[in-house]
Protein backbone atom coordinates (compact mmCIF):
# COMPACT_ATOMS: atom_id res chain seq x y z
CA UNK A 1 0.00 0.00 0.00
CA UNK A 2 1.15 3.35 -0.99
CA UNK A 3 0.21 6.97 -0.19
CA UNK A 4 0.62 9.12 -3.08
CA UNK A 5 0.17 12.87 -3.18
CA UNK A 6 0.19 15.45 -5.58
CA UNK A 7 0.48 18.58 -2.48
CA UNK A 8 0.80 21.21 -5.12
CA UNK A 9 -2.15 19.77 -7.27
CA UNK A 10 -4.46 19.22 -4.23
CA UNK A 11 -4.50 15.26 -4.81
CA UNK A 12 -3.86 12.59 -2.46
CA UNK A 13 -4.97 8.83 -2.67
CA UNK A 14 -3.87 5.62 -1.26
CA UNK A 15 -2.94 2.29 -4.20
CA UNK A 16 -2.35 -0.74 -3.92
CA UNK A 17 0.53 -2.46 -6.35
CA UNK A 18 -1.71 -5.57 -6.74
CA UNK A 19 -5.53 -7.45 -6.37
CA UNK A 20 -7.05 -10.78 -5.01
CA UNK A 21 -8.63 -12.66 -7.07
CA UNK A 22 -9.61 -16.23 -5.82
CA UNK A 23 -6.92 -16.08 -3.60
CA UNK A 24 -4.67 -15.44 -6.31
CA UNK A 25 -2.42 -12.14 -5.69
CA UNK A 26 -2.31 -10.06 -9.39
CA UNK A 27 -0.06 -7.62 -10.05
CA UNK A 28 -1.43 -3.61 -11.46
CA UNK A 29 1.36 -3.61 -13.32
CA UNK A 30 0.66 -6.86 -15.32
CA UNK A 31 -2.55 -5.76 -16.05
CA UNK A 32 -2.03 -2.02 -16.88
CA UNK A 33 0.95 -3.62 -19.32
CA UNK A 34 -1.46 -6.27 -20.90
CA UNK A 35 -4.27 -3.62 -21.56
CA UNK A 36 -1.81 -1.53 -23.33
CA UNK A 37 -0.82 -4.93 -25.16
CA UNK A 38 -4.55 -5.11 -26.44
CA UNK A 39 -5.79 -2.18 -27.55
CA UNK A 40 -2.10 -1.76 -29.61
CA UNK A 41 -3.20 -4.78 -31.25
CA UNK A 42 -7.31 -3.40 -31.59
CA UNK A 43 -5.41 -0.70 -33.09
CA UNK A 44 -3.37 -2.45 -35.48
CA UNK A 45 -6.09 -4.64 -37.04
CA UNK A 46 -8.27 -2.13 -37.61
CA UNK A 47 -6.21 0.21 -39.54
CA UNK A 48 -3.88 -2.22 -41.34
CA UNK A 49 -5.70 -2.47 -44.45
CA UNK A 50 -5.56 1.35 -44.18
CA UNK A 51 -1.87 1.00 -43.46
CA UNK A 52 -0.83 -1.42 -45.94
CA UNK A 53 -0.80 -5.18 -44.42
CA UNK A 54 -3.31 -7.59 -43.54
CA UNK A 55 -4.82 -8.25 -40.56
CA UNK A 56 -4.10 -11.81 -40.36
CA UNK A 57 -0.59 -11.52 -40.97
CA UNK A 58 -0.28 -8.77 -38.19
CA UNK A 59 -1.79 -11.07 -35.51
CA UNK A 60 0.89 -13.65 -36.59
CA UNK A 61 3.64 -11.22 -35.71
CA UNK A 62 2.21 -9.89 -32.69
CA UNK A 63 1.78 -13.41 -31.25
CA UNK A 64 5.56 -14.01 -31.96
CA UNK A 65 6.45 -10.30 -31.07
CA UNK A 66 4.82 -10.58 -27.46
CA UNK A 67 6.86 -13.91 -26.45
CA UNK A 68 10.14 -12.46 -27.99
CA UNK A 69 9.15 -8.74 -26.48
CA UNK A 70 9.03 -9.96 -22.73
CA UNK A 71 12.14 -11.96 -23.39
CA UNK A 72 13.80 -8.58 -24.49
CA UNK A 73 12.54 -6.66 -21.94
CA UNK A 74 13.84 -8.64 -19.18
CA UNK A 75 16.59 -9.52 -20.22
CA UNK A 76 18.00 -5.90 -21.02
CA UNK A 77 16.92 -5.30 -17.32
CA UNK A 78 18.78 -8.24 -15.79
CA UNK A 79 22.20 -7.47 -17.93
CA UNK A 80 22.45 -4.10 -17.13
CA UNK A 81 21.35 -5.01 -13.45
CA UNK A 82 23.80 -7.84 -13.13
CA UNK A 83 25.85 -6.89 -10.08
CA UNK A 84 22.16 -7.70 -8.40
CA UNK A 85 20.89 -10.56 -10.07
CA UNK A 86 24.31 -12.25 -10.00
CA UNK A 87 23.89 -12.45 -6.52
CA UNK A 88 19.99 -13.15 -6.29
CA UNK A 89 19.57 -15.52 -9.45
CA UNK A 90 16.04 -16.35 -7.99
CA UNK A 91 14.67 -13.19 -8.77
CA UNK A 92 15.96 -13.23 -12.57
CA UNK A 93 12.33 -14.29 -13.75
CA UNK A 94 9.94 -11.94 -10.88
CA UNK A 95 8.56 -9.85 -13.84
CA UNK A 96 5.71 -9.31 -11.68
CA UNK A 97 7.37 -7.21 -9.05
CA UNK A 98 8.97 -4.89 -12.03
CA UNK A 99 11.84 -4.48 -14.02
CA UNK A 100 11.20 -4.80 -18.03
CA UNK A 101 12.98 -2.34 -19.74
CA UNK A 102 10.74 -0.62 -22.39
CA UNK A 103 13.75 -0.53 -25.34
CA UNK A 104 14.93 -4.33 -24.43
CA UNK A 105 10.93 -4.73 -24.84
CA UNK A 106 10.80 -2.81 -28.24
CA UNK A 107 13.74 -4.64 -29.74
CA UNK A 108 12.71 -8.26 -28.73
CA UNK A 109 9.66 -7.72 -30.37
CA UNK A 110 10.95 -6.18 -33.57
CA UNK A 111 13.28 -9.46 -33.78
CA UNK A 112 10.31 -11.67 -33.73
CA UNK A 113 8.08 -9.81 -35.57
CA UNK A 114 10.40 -8.99 -38.40
CA UNK A 115 11.25 -13.22 -38.70
CA UNK A 116 7.71 -13.56 -39.14
CA UNK A 117 7.30 -10.83 -41.24
CA UNK A 118 9.91 -12.25 -43.49
CA UNK A 119 8.51 -15.80 -43.23
CA UNK A 120 5.06 -14.33 -44.70
CA UNK A 121 6.48 -12.30 -47.01
CA UNK A 122 4.36 -8.63 -45.75
CA UNK A 123 5.78 -5.68 -46.55
CA UNK A 124 8.29 -4.35 -43.83
CA UNK A 125 8.22 -0.83 -43.88
CA UNK A 126 4.25 -0.92 -43.98
CA UNK A 127 4.42 -2.94 -40.71
CA UNK A 128 7.18 -1.11 -38.61
CA UNK A 129 4.44 2.10 -39.54
CA UNK A 130 1.73 0.28 -37.35
CA UNK A 131 3.90 -1.42 -34.61
CA UNK A 132 5.43 2.49 -34.49
CA UNK A 133 1.94 3.35 -33.42
CA UNK A 134 1.43 0.51 -31.53
CA UNK A 135 4.51 0.88 -29.10
CA UNK A 136 2.98 4.24 -28.43
CA UNK A 137 0.31 3.05 -27.11
CA UNK A 138 1.55 0.32 -25.06
CA UNK A 139 4.24 2.20 -23.57
CA UNK A 140 1.53 5.70 -22.85
CA UNK A 141 -0.63 2.93 -20.89
CA UNK A 142 1.80 0.57 -19.49
CA UNK A 143 3.91 3.58 -18.07
CA UNK A 144 0.56 3.78 -15.01
CA UNK A 145 2.32 -0.14 -13.81
CA UNK A 146 5.15 1.77 -13.04
CA UNK A 147 2.94 4.07 -11.15
CA UNK A 148 1.35 1.60 -9.30
CA UNK A 149 4.89 0.13 -8.42
CA UNK A 150 6.03 3.52 -7.73
CA UNK A 151 9.32 3.15 -9.64
CA UNK A 152 10.62 5.25 -12.80
CA UNK A 153 10.37 8.64 -10.96
CA UNK A 154 12.72 11.12 -10.84
CA UNK A 155 15.02 13.69 -8.95
CA UNK A 156 13.51 16.07 -6.37
CA UNK A 157 11.22 19.12 -7.83
CA UNK A 158 9.25 21.92 -6.16
CA UNK A 159 7.16 21.76 -9.65
CA UNK A 160 3.26 21.49 -8.55
CA UNK A 161 3.17 18.23 -9.67
CA UNK A 162 5.77 16.97 -7.70
CA UNK A 163 4.98 13.48 -6.60
CA UNK A 164 5.58 12.07 -2.99
CA UNK A 165 5.05 8.55 -1.59
CA UNK A 166 6.95 6.37 0.84
CA UNK A 167 8.44 5.12 -2.66
CA UNK A 168 10.18 7.98 -3.31
CA UNK A 169 10.95 8.28 0.49
CA UNK A 170 8.68 10.81 1.24
CA UNK A 171 10.25 13.34 -0.86
CA UNK A 172 8.58 14.89 -3.84
CA UNK A 173 10.11 13.47 -7.55
CA UNK A 174 8.99 14.44 -10.87
CA UNK A 175 6.53 11.56 -11.88
CA UNK A 176 8.51 10.73 -15.08
CA UNK A 177 6.30 8.00 -15.60
CA UNK A 178 3.52 10.68 -15.96
CA UNK A 179 5.86 12.98 -18.69
CA UNK A 180 6.48 10.03 -20.72
CA UNK A 181 2.52 8.60 -20.71
CA UNK A 182 1.38 12.01 -21.99
CA UNK A 183 4.31 12.33 -24.87
CA UNK A 184 3.11 8.66 -25.94
CA UNK A 185 -0.66 9.12 -26.38
CA UNK A 186 -0.23 12.67 -28.07
CA UNK A 187 1.99 10.90 -30.24
CA UNK A 188 -0.30 8.52 -31.01
CA UNK A 189 -3.02 11.12 -32.06
CA UNK A 190 -0.36 12.70 -33.83
CA UNK A 191 0.94 9.94 -35.78
CA UNK A 192 -2.51 8.59 -36.46
CA UNK A 193 -3.69 11.61 -37.97
CA UNK A 194 -0.53 11.89 -39.95
CA UNK A 195 -1.02 8.54 -41.48
CA UNK A 196 -4.47 9.80 -42.94
CA UNK A 197 -2.97 12.69 -44.12
CA UNK A 198 -1.58 13.68 -47.55
CA UNK A 199 1.72 14.13 -46.15
CA UNK A 200 2.71 10.56 -45.43
CA UNK A 201 4.67 9.61 -48.70
CA UNK A 202 5.95 6.47 -48.30
CA UNK A 203 6.09 3.29 -46.53
CA UNK A 204 8.31 3.09 -43.33
CA UNK A 205 7.74 7.62 -43.02
CA UNK A 206 5.83 6.69 -39.82
CA UNK A 207 8.12 4.38 -37.99
CA UNK A 208 10.87 7.11 -38.99
CA UNK A 209 8.51 9.69 -37.46
CA UNK A 210 8.57 7.46 -34.29
CA UNK A 211 11.83 7.21 -33.66
CA UNK A 212 12.40 11.42 -33.20
CA UNK A 213 9.10 11.67 -31.48
CA UNK A 214 10.10 8.86 -28.76
CA UNK A 215 13.26 9.39 -28.64
CA UNK A 216 13.81 13.03 -27.89
CA UNK A 217 11.02 12.91 -25.05
CA UNK A 218 13.42 9.73 -23.70
CA UNK A 219 16.17 11.18 -24.10
CA UNK A 220 15.38 14.23 -21.98
CA UNK A 221 12.83 12.33 -19.16
CA UNK A 222 15.69 9.63 -18.72
CA UNK A 223 18.27 12.66 -17.85
CA UNK A 224 16.08 13.22 -14.61
CA UNK A 225 15.31 9.65 -13.77
CA UNK A 226 17.30 8.30 -10.82
CA UNK A 227 17.22 4.68 -11.72
CA UNK A 228 18.43 4.55 -15.14
CA UNK A 229 20.49 1.78 -16.26
CA UNK A 230 23.95 2.45 -17.03
CA UNK A 231 26.61 0.90 -19.75
CA UNK A 232 29.34 -0.76 -17.02
CA UNK A 233 32.06 1.20 -15.62
CA UNK A 234 31.21 4.48 -17.32
CA UNK A 235 28.68 7.13 -16.49
CA UNK A 236 27.02 6.55 -19.58
CA UNK A 237 22.67 6.15 -19.57
CA UNK A 238 21.98 3.68 -21.73
CA UNK A 239 19.15 4.79 -22.76
CA UNK A 240 19.76 8.17 -23.29
CA UNK A 241 22.46 6.76 -25.44
CA UNK A 242 20.09 4.90 -27.54
CA UNK A 243 17.61 7.67 -27.46
CA UNK A 244 20.30 10.17 -29.03
CA UNK A 245 20.64 7.53 -31.72
CA UNK A 246 17.02 7.06 -32.54
CA UNK A 247 16.81 10.66 -33.08
CA UNK A 248 20.07 11.43 -35.24
CA UNK A 249 19.07 8.19 -37.24
CA UNK A 250 15.72 8.93 -37.74
CA UNK A 251 15.97 12.56 -38.92
CA UNK A 252 18.91 11.43 -41.24
CA UNK A 253 16.51 8.77 -43.04
CA UNK A 254 13.67 11.35 -43.22
CA UNK A 255 15.43 13.80 -44.68
CA UNK A 256 17.50 11.34 -47.37
CA UNK A 257 14.57 9.78 -48.39
CA UNK A 258 12.77 13.39 -48.95
CA UNK A 259 16.24 14.14 -50.88
CA UNK A 260 15.80 10.74 -52.96
CA UNK A 261 12.28 11.33 -53.75
CA UNK A 262 12.76 14.37 -55.11
CA UNK A 263 15.67 13.17 -57.33
CA UNK A 264 13.28 10.38 -58.93
CA UNK A 265 10.64 13.31 -59.36
CA UNK A 266 13.33 15.12 -61.60
CA UNK A 267 14.22 12.64 -62.93
CA UNK A 268 11.28 11.67 -64.93
CA UNK A 269 10.92 15.62 -66.27
CA UNK A 270 11.42 15.16 -69.75
CA UNK A 271 14.36 16.85 -71.63
CA UNK A 272 13.54 16.61 -75.08
CA UNK A 273 16.03 17.18 -77.63
CA UNK A 274 14.40 19.12 -80.87
CA UNK A 275 17.71 19.16 -82.63
CA UNK A 276 16.15 16.72 -85.65
CA UNK A 277 13.17 18.80 -85.75
CA UNK A 278 13.21 20.92 -89.48
CA UNK A 279 11.50 24.10 -89.92
CA UNK A 280 11.05 26.20 -93.12
CA UNK A 281 11.21 29.49 -91.33
CA UNK A 282 14.35 31.18 -90.65
CA UNK A 283 13.28 31.83 -87.23
CA UNK A 284 14.72 28.31 -86.15
CA UNK A 285 17.25 29.62 -83.70
CA UNK A 286 15.18 32.18 -81.96
CA UNK A 287 12.14 29.27 -81.63
CA UNK A 288 15.19 27.36 -80.27
CA UNK A 289 15.87 30.03 -77.90
CA UNK A 290 12.58 30.28 -76.75
CA UNK A 291 12.71 26.36 -76.10
CA UNK A 292 15.71 26.84 -73.54
CA UNK A 293 13.82 29.67 -72.01
CA UNK A 294 11.13 27.35 -71.05
CA UNK A 295 13.95 24.99 -69.91
CA UNK A 296 12.76 22.11 -72.33
CA UNK A 297 16.11 22.28 -74.26
CA UNK A 298 19.28 22.41 -73.63
CA UNK A 299 22.87 21.23 -75.38
CA UNK A 300 23.36 20.25 -71.61
CA UNK A 301 20.16 18.59 -70.50
CA UNK A 302 20.83 15.13 -69.79
CA UNK A 303 18.87 12.50 -71.00
CA UNK A 304 15.78 11.62 -69.06
CA UNK A 305 16.27 8.77 -66.66
CA UNK A 306 13.36 6.21 -65.61
CA UNK A 307 13.24 5.40 -61.98
CA UNK A 308 11.50 2.46 -60.66
CA UNK A 309 10.80 2.48 -56.95
CA UNK A 310 9.70 -1.02 -55.53
CA UNK A 311 10.19 -3.02 -52.80
CA UNK A 312 11.86 -1.10 -50.23
CA UNK A 313 11.21 1.46 -47.50
CA UNK A 314 10.52 4.31 -50.03
CA UNK A 315 7.60 3.08 -51.75
CA UNK A 316 5.29 5.48 -52.87
CA UNK A 317 1.52 5.64 -51.95
CA UNK A 318 0.26 7.10 -55.55
CA UNK A 319 0.63 7.10 -58.99
CA UNK A 320 1.95 10.26 -59.26
CA UNK A 321 5.60 9.39 -60.96
CA UNK A 322 3.46 7.10 -63.11
CA UNK A 323 1.39 9.46 -64.87
CA UNK A 324 4.90 11.96 -65.07
CA UNK A 325 5.90 9.40 -67.45
CA UNK A 326 2.45 8.52 -69.19
CA UNK A 327 2.90 12.11 -69.82
CA UNK A 328 6.42 11.99 -71.01
CA UNK A 329 5.97 9.55 -73.44
CA UNK A 330 2.92 11.71 -74.98
CA UNK A 331 5.09 14.67 -75.61
CA UNK A 332 7.65 12.81 -77.22
CA UNK A 333 5.58 10.73 -79.78
CA UNK A 334 3.97 13.84 -80.31
CA UNK A 335 7.23 16.02 -81.49
CA UNK A 336 8.35 12.43 -82.95
CA UNK A 337 5.46 12.56 -85.44
CA UNK A 338 5.79 16.28 -86.52
CA UNK A 339 6.56 15.73 -90.70
CA UNK A 340 10.41 16.25 -91.14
Amino acid sequence: MYHVSFPGLGISLEINNQIQIFGLSIYWYGIIIATGLILAVIYGCVNSKRLGISADNLLNCVIVGVITGIIGARLYYVIFNWGYYSEHPDKILAINEGGLAIYGGIIGALIGGLIVAKICKMNIPALLDVAAIGFLIGQGIGRWGNFFNQEAYGTPTDLPWGMISEGTNNIAVHPCFLYESIWCLLGVLLLHLFSKSKLRKYYGQIALLYLVWYGAERALVEGLRTDSLYIPNTGIRISQLLSIIMVVAGVALLVYFYIKKLNNLKAVEPAVDISYIKSDSKDTSEEKNEFEKEGVYSDSTPKAKSTKLNGSIIDTLDDTDKKSEDEIDDILNDIKNIKM
